[in-house]
């Protein structure tokens, strides 16, 4: 932690010191009797109570984390009616899209969870000296559920006892990132941010004996996890949170107000997967509060401070925004957070969730993966975001953006990150480079030294990209584009300059996505819509490009995808017989 964020912890807690030492003590019995004679007793409004979040520090404190805990699980079938009936294989099988196309819950199997060290379990633990299942096992996790390495989700049964007082043990692979580290490296590291909320996580070294198909007593070892303290009423409780407040898990959600989709649950046209699919329920759910927040947010007749002060913390906002840009975490446009709001407020915080995507600039140019650049670099990469939208419109939210940049900066310093990284490759290498891990692992030995020596210089690399974010247009949407008459017609949204320049387009129609073979192609633009002679049939490429009157260029939001990731600013579409246009769905990712 800086100085700067030490002394103004210091501060804050100095002076909620002060205050329990002042006239209100019951132990200063002078000070009381004076207070109750002249009548000065002053009761603090409700209003002027802090709304900020803080961390508990001593949750920490508990249990040492800079190691690797060693965690036995021992498999076995269960019953149909808990849909334990399954054996390990099919657990390791199938992903969550399987499961969505078979239309059944994700299967489980029994499982008996035994922390320990090198040489085994250890007493005290949970389950030590058990043979019986203590929980159940299933795979967790979205994308991730298609690797051939798996995410587990372990829970520890009722009464079962607890490990660390979780009964929700998830334990993630992160397979498709090099390194192995970097999410417990975010978690780390937001814990010397007092503006943020984190979680605890552990690395654990996974060991799996497989009973489910016949009698064995031998473990396989299963590599190098990251334990994450999952977000649910027992961590709400456990950081100081209130457990019956209101929490969401956002999967898809950029702060539309989706009447058809967000509803009260006691509507009888609410439809349970339809409201999953952008947010999760995991508190309480009376959704009354959450549609009066996207109501005000997207009624632009009310000003955005006075929404952002009365259902938000700015605070909260601008440091977690600011968390995200610094160390490049670009997929937290509409996921990869929670929303919690505690049950008796109308505020709404964004709590940390899925980092292993972050300081990765150099791992994707190495592998010639072209993801999170263009728009997806600075502000912009939340200009799809309703709230962030509306916000960063704001010249007082962009002020506080800005302190929050610079200060969260002066604490991801290259010589912290540095020995953050020197000791988590001293704790995780011999098991990154063993077999099962090194059989999968996405960059080999050399690039992994390539990769862990550029982390430190990417904080800077990504305040720059925020910097000159501000200078450029922002990104905007094309539409499908239409044959009329013998005309093709593309049109799109209006870009947005933050100095209010003018901003002119250039449109290209091309074949293919390198935009080579090109049919038509128009600059200087100064109206959202062109129109060209209708091309013949076959697979095309329109690609929009907004440039203000300093030069700076942005890029559309569409993008198509392609092996080696995102090709931006451009709409894929098909020009079929009858000069019918078909979209390309998958382009948009």
């Amino acid at each position: 932690m800086t100085d700067k964020m030490m002394s103004r912890r210091r501060l804050i807690e100095a002076a909620a010191g002060a205050l329990l030492l002042s006239g209100c003590s019951s132990q200063d019995e002078s000070s009381t009797k004076k207070v109750k004679k002249q009548g000065k007793i002053k009761k603090a409004d409700a209003s002027d109570q802090s709304k900020h979040l803080r961390d508990k520090d001593d949750l920490y404190e508990v249990y040492d984390d800079s190691g690797i805990v060693t965690m036995y699980l021992t498999v076995s079938r269960g019953n149909s009616s808990e849909n334990t009936d399954h054996s390990w294989a099919e657990i390791n099988t199938y992903s969550v899209y399987d499961y969505q196309a078979m239309d059944v819950e994700r299967y489980q199997v029994l499982g008996l969870l035994q922390p320990g060290d090198d040489k085994g379990p250890v007493a005290g633990e949970v389950g030590y000296g058990e043979e019986a299942p203590n929980a159940t096992v299933q795979v967790r996790g979205q994308s991730s559920s298609k690797g051939v390495q798996k995410n587990y989700k372990v829970e520890l049964k009722r009464g079962k006892g607890t490990w660390r007082q979780q009964r929700s043990i998830a334990l993630n692979k992160h397979m498709s990132e090099g390194l192995r580290f970097r999410n417990k490296m975010a978690y780390d590291l937001i814990r010397g941010i007092p503006q943020m909320m984190g979680l605890r996580t552990q690395f654990v070294h996974l060991w799996v004996c497989d009973q489910t198909e016949k009698s064995n007593d031998t473990f396989a070892d299963y590599g190098l996890f990251t334990q994450v303290e999952q977000l649910n009423k027992t961590a709400l409780k456990a950081h100081g949170l209130d457990k019956d407040g209101h929490l969401y898990k956002v999967n898809n959600f950029e702060f539309e107000r989706y009447k058809d989709i967000i509803k009260l649950a006691d509507d009888p046209s609410f439809n349970q997967a339809d409201f999953d699919y952008l947010l999760e329920t995991k508190g309480d759910s009376d959704h009354s509060k959450l549609i009066e927040m996207l109501d005000a947010l997207n009624d632009d007749s009310q000003k955005i401070d006075d929404v952002l002060a009365t259902y938000f913390d700015s605070e909260n906002l601008v440091y977690w925004m600011a968390f995200q840009i610094l160390t490049g975490n670009c997929d937290t446009q509409n996921r990869n957070f929670y929303l919690y709001s505690p049950l008796n407020s109308k505020g709404w915080y964004f709590l940390d969730w899925d980092n292993d995507g972050m300081l990765r600039k150099r791992e994707l140019e190495i592998q010639d993966h072209t993801d999170y650049s263009s728009w997806e670099r600075g502000v912009s990469n939340y200009w799809v975001n309703v709230l962030f939208r509306r916000a960063l419109k704001s010249k007082l939210f962009r002020r506080e953006l800005d302190d929050a940049v610079k200060d969260v900066r002066s604490f991801l310093t290259e010589a912290r990150l540095s020995k953050m990284i020197k000791h988590y490759r001293e704790v995780t290498e011999s098991l990154v480079f063993a077999s099962p891990d090194i059989d999968h692992l996405p960059v080999t030995k050399d690039e992994y030294e390539q990769i862990a020596a550029a982390i430190p210089s990417e904080i800077e690399e990504n305040y720059k990209s925020y910097r000159e974010s501000y200078k450029k247009p922002m990104p905007f949407y094309i539409g499908v584009p239409q044959i009329e008459n013998g005309k093709l017609r593309i049109n799109w949204d209006a870009s947005y300059d933050f100095e209010t320049r003018d901003i002119r387009y250039t449109v290209e129609l091309a074949r293919d996505y390198a935009i080579t073979d090109v049919v038509f192609k128009a600059e200087d633009v100064l109206l959202p819509e062109v129109t060209c002679d209708a091309p013949d049939t076959g697979q095309y490429f329109a690609r929009v490009r907004a440039t203000n009157s300093d030069g700076y260029t942005q890029d559309a939001f569409d993008y198509y995808v392609t092996d080696d990731g995102k090709q931006y600013g451009m709409k894929c579409f098909y020009v079929q017989d009858g000069g019918k246009v078909v979209e390309d769905t998958y382009a948009e990712g």
